[in-house]
């Protein structure tokens, strides 16, 4: 099945706004007008891209503490975003929950999560919820290498197999967790041999390759649609950034590994072969880059004029004391 000229360039879109709204929010936490950290997906932007792009608004996912290009790639607005980052009352999470926390129910994103691996057995819950409600919605939980040594991971694993659950595992290897190669850790050559010992489907693909993740995804998401249990998914890319904006420990990832690894820019990739097939040309390529900005600059603007939330609304939407 072929990708139309439409779906191209609203991937390319969506790349390019995870990439744009990351740069600004990277670019605001250094002139210190966001509080707390971030922990920027710049570099990974395919992944979410092509998966999400198979997903209907009652689909469900799930983040993890990366998670900003999750929410944009399912459809979130970048305004309440930005909002959100910087501690706003006119937030996602009226500013009580940041960065790492963002969630809209009414798209189906359940929300990010800043521990390791804690959204895998969140996703399996929604994915057995919606096993039992019935229909072909598909929950997708986004993770990524480090979480494959946490429990909840094998355990979660192990129960959407048992019950054959309407999930995608979607593990982001992106080689390091915060400064601990892979390979220093584990004995695979790929983490996804390990959905194996689960008897979970399995493949690993080129994340930076949007066209190979969107392929796989769609082949997973038509497999689980119609029943056919869960599968898991290993996309191998790299983050450009620290593990973190601000990070008290060093980054120690060797400079010229970061640099070879942004010679293989996923967008960069992506825009040489839409224009090289005359999908896009440099003025419209000029003119969405444009529109982008625009959007997030006005997302900026709607954060820094919006109000902090107020103190007499601390316990406001806390439900356990």
């Amino acid at each position: 099945m072929s990708i139309t000229r439409e779906q191209l360039i609203s991937m390319y879109r969506t790349m390019l706004t995870i990439r744009r709204f990351e740069e600004r929010a990277v670019s605001e936490w250094a002139q210190g007008t966001i509080p707390g950290l971030i922990h920027p997906y710049i570099g990974q932007e395919a992944v979410a891209t092509g998966v999400c792009a198979h997903l209907t608004p009652d689909d469900r996912i799930v983040s993890n503490h990366r998670g900003h290009g999750h929410c944009i790639a399912k459809g979130a607005d970048v305004r309440r975003m930005m909002a959100e980052i910087y501690g706003k009352k006119t937030g996602y999470c009226h500013g009580k929950g940041g960065s790492m926390h963002i969630a809209d129910f009414s798209i189906g994103m359940l929300g990010a999560n800043g521990i390791v691996c804690a959204g895998l057995p969140i996703a399996v819950g929604a994915a057995l919820a919606t096993k039992l409600d019935g229909g072909d919605r598909v929950v997708v939980v986004f993770f990524g290498d480090g979480a494959t040594n946490e429990g909840a991971f094998h355990e979660s694993l192990n129960l959407a197999s048992i019950w054959k659950l309407p999930i995608i595992f979607a593990c982001e290897n992106n080689l390091y967790g915060a400064n601990t190669l892979i390979w220093d850790v584990m004995p695979l050559a790929n983490l996804s041999e390990r959905a194996a010992a689960y008897a979970m489907p399995q493949a690993a693909v080129d994340g930076n390759d949007i066209v190979a993740v969107y392929e796989v995804a769609r082949d997973a998401v038509a497999a689980v649609r119609s029943g056919g249990g869960p599968r898991f998914l290993e996309f191998r890319t790299y983050r450009w950034r620290h593990h973190f904006e601000g990070g008290y420990f060093p980054d120690l990832r060797p400079k010229h590994e970061i640099e070879a690894w942004k010679e293989k820019c996923p967008i960069k990739r992506f825009e040489q072969k839409l224009l090289a097939d005359g999908v896009l040309n440099y003025a419209e390529q000029e003119t969405i880059n444009s529109e982008i900005l625009s959007r997030v600059e006005d997302a900026v603007r709607y954060a820094t004029e919006s109000s902090y939330p107020d103190p007499a609304d601390a316990l406001e939407g806390v439900y356990s004391e």
